[in-house]
């Protein structure tokens, strides 16, 4: 009987435990619920505030942007650059050489060199010694030549004597006719001897006096190639280089359309690379020829001699081909771009329009245009960059600089 009521006990325990774990669950499920709910409504209501933000803020911004485009129209300075007379000028580069250059080599029979006289860069006169040659050989032949001179006059004296005697016992018939004859031609013969020995001796003198390297003209020593001590003969080619009277030129290379815009007399001002000196020179010859290669043809600049000029370096050229009637830009009114250089023009209805254009003279002033421009266009000056083809601007002239 006890036993049943504590099974009964028992029974009832467990029953109201699994009902509490049973309402406990229940509790933690309406609470995710709850949670849940409150996290959509939030979700819901942060959604829909972006929503009325983006839409308030893209009319608002609509409203702007169609308030501006049509508020202001951007002002632009432009100006009709007309025709004005500007030089025709080509640009050129090219090496400089010695205008004439004269090789110095060994004219005699050569030898050993006894001293060098001049050192490149020096200004030598006309027949200067530029190196000395050994001639201890070459004098005492001289001197064996000047002394059968000597003994072949004695022996024209001797026979002249004979003669003039001979001549005395002519008239007394001593002396046969044949006799005479043989006496005038032992006498003539020993005459040409002494001539004979002459022309030795002053040919052995001549080459002698050969045997020295002088300088043919006077000029500029550009360069040396012998030294004390070397054996030099016919063979030993150019000892010495030299620019005739200093003067140099410039080979300046040109294409085949600008040289036809070059003649002889064309004024020419020259840059060595370097330096910021300004040589003025003067067109002396111009190639007939053009190198199919390259299709340019050379033209030679007469330079005056100046230290900054050295055979061999680099320089650039300007030529001043004539004067003629072109636009004249501004550097700033001039853009370029990968199909080249352009401007752009204001048209009728006040729109950009871009112009290709060739570019011609470069000065201080400004910009040449070859073509492209009629001179009466507008032209923007200023701000080309930030505007594009198309574009609505106010132009506002200004007038070209004369």
């Amino acid at each position: 009987m006890n036993y049943e009521r504590k099974v009964d006990s028992m029974d009832s325990l467990a029953g109201a435990t699994h009902d509490f774990y049973e309402e406990a669950d229940n509790r933690r499920k309406r609470r995710r619920l709850i949670v849940g709910a409150v996290l959509a409504a939030l979700v819901l209501a942060a959604a829909w505030f972006a929503f009325s933000m983006s839409k308030g803020d893209g009319a608002a911004g609509a409203d702007g942007a169609a308030g501006t485009g049509a508020a202001n129209v951007p002002t632009i300075t432009v100006m009709v650059p007309g025709l004005q007379s500007v030089q025709t000028a080509i640009a050129a580069n090219g090496s400089i050489a010695a205008r004439r250059e004269m090789p110095v080599g060994v004219v005699g029979e050569g030898g050993q060199v006894v001293s060098v006289l001049v050192e490149p860069g020096q200004w030598v006169r006309a027949g200067q010694a530029l190196a000395v040659i050994d001639r201890t050989v070459q004098t005492q032949q001289a001197a064996s030549l000047a002394a059968s001179i000597r003994v072949a006059q004695a022996d024209a004296d001797l026979a002249q004597s004979e003669l003039e005697r001979a001549e005395a016992l002519v008239s007394r018939g001593f002396i046969s006719k044949a006799d005479m004859d043989r006496k005038r031609a032992t006498r003539d013969a020993a005459q040409a001897r002494v001539r004979v020995a002459q022309a030795q001796y002053k040919e052995a003198v001549a080459r002698n006096g050969r045997l020295n390297i002088v300088a043919p003209a006077a000029g500029l020593v550009l360069t040396r190639q012998v030294e004390p001590g070397q054996v030099v003969g016919a063979g030993s080619g150019v000892l010495f280089r030299m620019a005739k009277g200093g003067e140099m030129e410039m080979l300046a290379q040109l294409g085949e359309a600008d040289l036809q815009h070059v003649s002889v007399g064309t004024r020419a001002t020259v840059t060595p690379v370097g330096t910021s000196l300004q040589i003025a020179g003067q067109v002396w010859q111009k190639s007939p020829v053009i190198n199919p290669e390259t299709r340019q043809g050379t033209v030679r600049i007469a330079l005056p001699y100046s230290e900054t000029l050295r055979p061999g370096g680099f320089a650039d050229a300007r030529l001043v081909a004539g004067t003629g009637q072109a636009p004249l830009l501004p550097e700033s009114a001039v853009q370029s771009g990968p199909e080249g250089n352009f401007v752009l023009v204001v048209n009728k209805s006040d729109q950009i329009e871009r112009r290709p254009v060739k570019v011609g003279t470069v000065t201080d002033d400004g910009v040449s245009i070859a073509s492209g421009l009629t001179g009466n266009e507008r032209v923007v000056v200023l701000a080309g960059a930030f505007l594009n083809p198309g574009d609505k601007v106010k132009p506002v002239l200004q007038k070209s600089s004369q």
